[in-house]
């Protein structure tokens, strides 16, 4: 039994390889991974979350149809209080974030899936996206006044310039902070279920009592933390994009 847990790895869950030919071949561009097939699942799943399962319409709605309406109300209004109602016209690109990360995240939790979001490639893309995307907005919208968002004109004179270093220095931390906080989430509390279930395989049928509840209580867990992360997320999005509409402190 011991033997059998020392194989059990707790990051083997994060690793990706090719879904067909051999697994140790080098990746590439256009190697079909298994990343690549749970990121095609949760787009398919989104799309027959919120356009098949709204087809129809119904005044008296389905259950699927009452969860679309949901995650719609509940993102709208997190952009509208927190980017206000210039920011409303931006929901579509937030919406999109927020769904490909909680069902990313929720597909992550079925056993013999794969976390896409675990990755800091696809989440500090995602982050870097939102960054250039706010920032590219605040210059159209106001030019060099967008500047205005790194010099704090409440503060004292003296104090402005050190204060605009590490207002700047701060601004492009954003998409670092933004993406390691999600990823960095999702593997961790994998990797302790995984740590978990090798004491379970090698502690024995009475032993594996506690290793089996620990599991579940971290697994109730996750499905917490997986919908706070996505939030977190979308609502950082909407901070950035606030700051990018009313740079003004």
């Amino acid at each position: 039994m011991a033997a059998e847990s020392a194989k059990i790895d707790p990051m083997e869950h994060f690793q990706i390889h090719p879904l067909f030919g051999d697994h140790e071949a080098p990746l590439q561009w256009f190697t079909f991974t298994n990343q690549t097939l749970w990121m095609a699942i949760t787009v398919l799943t989104i799309f027959a979350l919120l356009v098949m399962g709204t087809r129809g319409r119904a005044i008296v709605p389905t259950r699927i149809q009452s969860i679309a309406e949901m995650a719609y109300g509940f993102v709208y209004q997190m952009v509208e209080d927190v980017a206000t109602k210039e920011g409303v016209k931006y929901f579509p690109y937030i919406m999109t974030l927020f769904m490909f990360i909680v069902v990313a995240n929720m597909l992550g939790l079925i056993p013999g899936s794969f976390t896409a979001t675990s990755h800091v490639a696809v989440t500090g893309l995602m982050a870097v996206a939102v960054f250039l995307w706010v920032t590219i907005l605040g210059f159209v919208l106001h030019g060099t006044r967008f500047l205005g968002l790194f010099w704090i004109k409440e503060s004292p004179l003296v104090l402005r310039p050190i204060l605009a270093i590490i207002e700047l220095i701060s601004y492009f931390v954003r998409p670092v902070s933004h993406s390691i906080r999600l990823g960095g989430n999702m593997m961790a509390s994998h990797a302790v279920m995984a740590v978990f279930a090798a004491f379970a395989v090698s502690l024995g049928v009475i032993g594996a009592i506690a290793p089996v509840v620990a599991i579940a209580a971290v697994y109730a867990l996750e499905l917490l933390v997986a919908f706070i992360q996505a939030y977190v997320f979308a609502i950082l999005t909407c901070v950035y994009l606030k700051d990018a509409l009313h740079p003004q402190h």
